[in-house]
């Protein structure tokens, strides 16, 4: 696991995230992002915004996690602000948004579904121990699916608004309360 920004990051690992990215978001989910070709970054990279980073026995990128504070332009305060509803948008520290989300590995099929659940579960307690050290809260912004696997993971999560429809694909905000995770400690299944 490599956890930093991109000041504290090697150059050669920060240009494999890059490029990570933009095959998990725009090659294999379709998503229609203004960037260069083959690497992935946004307005939100900046120098003081940390990643989560996992890597496989050959040092290869096979999960991310990028972590904005809300006291500075984050995704769903700038790009998605109506997706809040009546709630106000966070503004601080102590609150981090969770974007860009990945756990991926080229695995045989039989071995895919186990591994894959522990590589989620695994980089999901990494993500929540690296935020227990900048703050107290987490928000995202993804797939309503994604907010029932992180309760089987053990995550204590809490609905901002009603899911909503952004490129005809329902996506769901939420507060991640990262002090009542139990992912932290348990990577047991858990039903939704």
């Amino acid at each position: 696991m490599i956890v930093g920004n991109r000041v504290q990051m090697c150059p050669a690992v920060f240009l494999a995230l890059t490029r990570y990215r933009y095959e998990v978001f725009v090659e294999q989910m379709g998503w229609a992002l203004p960037c260069a070709k083959g690497e992935e970054l946004d307005q939100f990279d900046q120098p003081d915004t940390v990643y989560v980073l996992t890597r496989d026995a050959s040092r290869e990128i096979v999960g991310c996690a990028r972590l904005i504070p809300t006291d500075r332009p984050f995704l769903l305060g700038e790009v998605f602000p109506q997706l809040m509803g009546a709630t106000p948008l966070p503004s601080s520290k102590q609150v981090w948004e969770l974007s860009r989300f990945s756990s991926r590995r080229s695995l045989d099929y039989r071995m895919k579904s186990a591994q894959g659940w522990h590589d989620t579960t695994w980089l999901m307690r990494n993500v929540i121990s690296v935020v227990h050290t900048l703050g107290r809260r987490l928000i995202a912004l993804s797939a309503s699916g994604n907010e029932c696997l992180l309760r089987r993971m053990g995550g204590s999560t809490q609905r901002i608004a009603q899911p909503q429809l952004v490129d005809d694909l329902p996506v769901v905000q939420f507060w991640i309360d990262i002090g009542r995770c139990s992912c932290v400690l348990s990577a047991q299944r858990r039903s939704c």
